[in-house]
């Protein structure tokens, strides 16, 4: 079964770009990760200093293999300084029809 994450950052308007730049550059490195699916960066329609990462893996171990990328620790430490977040607002795996 797929496993599922959808992720939530603030960032203030003065840095938009910059957190969209190293965003950018984390996804990547994430699409070259086996077992990532879906790494999608996504601007909340209403409230633009919002920003959604819609993650999608093979497996459970797949997102935790991305958790130990060298790349998302170095996104991290670039946003460390103005960006809330990451907020996880939902982990899983997706439910299959019968």
């Amino acid at each position: 079964m797929t496993y599922h994450v959808l992720v939530q950052f603030d960032v203030p308007s003065d840095k938009r770009s910059v957190f969209e730049s190293a965003a950018n550059m984390n996804a990547q490195s994430v699409d070259k990760e086996p077992g990532t699916l879906r790494f999608e960066i996504i601007r909340d329609e209403f409230n633009k200093n919002r920003y959604y990462f819609d993650e999608m893996y093979a497996d459970e171990s797949a997102f935790h293999a991305h958790c130990q990328n060298e790349s998302l620790g170095k996104f991290l430490e670039l946003i460390d300084s103005y960006a809330f977040g990451p907020v996880i607002l939902f982990k899983g795996n997706r439910t299959q029809p019968k």
